[in-house]
């Protein structure tokens, strides 16, 4: 089941998600169950600094 488990964790990539959600691959209410489903993070950030600006 290592392909099944692959294609699974694609459902993490933003750029992927969004195409297997309009191919109707996947439901939008999987990947809304999937987000729910991760853990807060927010006490592990660690600022490096300011980010730099983009100039168009």
């Amino acid at each position: 089941m290592r392909l099944a488990r692959a294609l699974k964790e694609k459902t993490h990539d933003v750029r992927l998600r969004d195409k297997l959600i309009s191919e109707g691959k996947i439901k939008k209410e999987e990947v809304d169950k999937l987000l729910k489903e991760l853990p807060d993070e927010s006490a592990n950030v660690r600022y490096t600094g300011e980010a730099p600006t983009q100039q168009n």
